[in-house]
């Protein structure tokens, strides 16, 4: 059964974070996507924090997280504050989990960091936006800020929130994400549309070193991330494993929990629990 978890709060210095944590043994830090929040994965704190002291944030700008100071900030600025944020928690090195926009941020970080990653999962690949030509940059970048502002989150919520759902969704993952992504922050998510505009995670997937273990994870009923935007972003690393989720869509871990769940537990336990 799914349990909810208490958020937390960690404060250092002026900067806040609220947070998830459950269970003990090697850390696994989540990333949330753009509409999201720590607590979509739920499922993952009940499911896997019998083996693993499992971690997930609410980004900068998300939740009770102090935003960042940029207006504009780009990937490596989200993964300062993550580095900020392990430091606090006292996590030297841990398994880490990108899911969609959090995928830019994961990647950022491992590749400026690779001494504190164990294993590197992304998810449902947010690519960014910065090999578009200006002009597509600007009129998605307007779209999303156009959305929060004249929405506001419950009404955008109420209108994207099941594009990120596959077809055959129940009305209680439908309510679910559609309540997470209904409490976002529109200073954080205004952020974190502009960190995605300006992004390139194929750069830093290239930056990682040879010998750090890598997946890819996507649904093939993606609408927001698509099949063909994951396998592009995978290509980068030939020899990573890819796997795709029957009948899952952007929200894969939400969707199919079990099948996601036993992904990260199954390459962990292939990866071993540190890096030589």
């Amino acid at each position: 059964m799914t349990q909810t978890i208490a958020p937390r709060r960690l404060e250092i210095g002026n900067t806040v974070f609220t947070y998830g944590e459950a269970g003990a043994g090697p850390p696994l830090v989540l990333l949330h996507g753009i509409g999201s929040a720590a607590r979509a994965f739920d499922d993952q704190f009940s499911a896997l924090s019998g083996a693993f002291r499992v971690v997930a944030w609410d980004a900068p700008g998300y939740g009770g997280s102090t935003s960042l100071a940029p207006q504009s900030p780009v990937a490596r600025d989200y993964a300062r504050a993550l580095r900020l944020f392990l430091d606090g928690l006292g996590i030297p090195a841990c398994h880490l989990v990108g899911h969609s926009l959090g995928v830019l941020m994961a990647a950022s970080f491992a590749a400026d960091h690779p001494d504190r990653i164990l294993s590197l999962t992304l998810a449902s690949v947010a690519a960014g936006q910065a090999h578009l030509p200006a002009a597509e940059r600007e009129k998605l970048l307007g779209q999303r800020l156009g959305d929060i502002a004249t929405l506001g989150p419950r009404q955008m919520a109420e209108q994207r929130g099941p594009r990120l759902l596959a077809a055959d969704a129940t009305p209680v993952m439908i309510r679910r994400v559609v309540e997470t992504m209904a409490a976002v922050r529109p200073d954080g998510y205004a952020q974190a549309a502009r960190m995605l505009a300006a992004g390139d995670v194929k750069a830093d997937i290239a930056r990682l070193p040879a010998d750090m273990p890598v997946q890819f994870i996507y649904g093939d009923g993606d609408v927001i991330t698509p099949p063909a935007r994951n396998i592009e972003a995978a290509s980068v690393r030939p020899a990573a494993p890819v796997h795709i989720v029957h009948g899952a869509g952007h929200a894969l871990y939400l969707e199919r929990p079990e099948t996601f769940n036993s992904l990260l537990t199954d390459f962990i336990a292939k990866t071993g629990s540190s890096r030589r």
